[in-house]
């Protein structure tokens, strides 16, 4: 996971909202069965596209308070932000290919 950063409550506005680059957040938790599906391709992404976008993973059980703020109520959820906004959203396992799309759209 050298490529993907962890997220908390206490860092997701300086690391997310603030970044020069989309962010490309996981939101998830180490129970959930589909986010261990999700976190290789997610890891395979930020490996990828480097340069680019950066791209993360928040804990919602650690972090119960961005959760909240964004209205996730199911996990795994995607969300790529840009300029501090959210511009794509994601719920649920999604092919790497339709991830990787949202990418090129939100660094085009």
């Amino acid at each position: 996971m050298a490529n993907v950063s962890e997220l908390s409550d206490g860092n997701f506005d300086a690391e997310v909202l603030q970044s020069n680059l989309p962010v490309l957040v996981d939101f998830w938790a180490p129970w959930c069965g589909p986010c261990r599906m999700v976190g290789p391709v997610v890891e395979e992404l930020a490996a990828e596209n480097v340069d680019s976008i950066k791209v993360a993973k928040i804990n919602v059980d650690n972090s119960p308070n961005t959760a909240r703020s964004y209205g996730i109520s199911s996990i795994p959820t995607l969300m790529i932000f840009k300029n501090g906004q959210v511009v794509k959203h994601f719920v649920g396992v999604q092919p790497k290919n339709r991830l990787q799309e949202a990418i090129d759209q939100a660094t085009g």
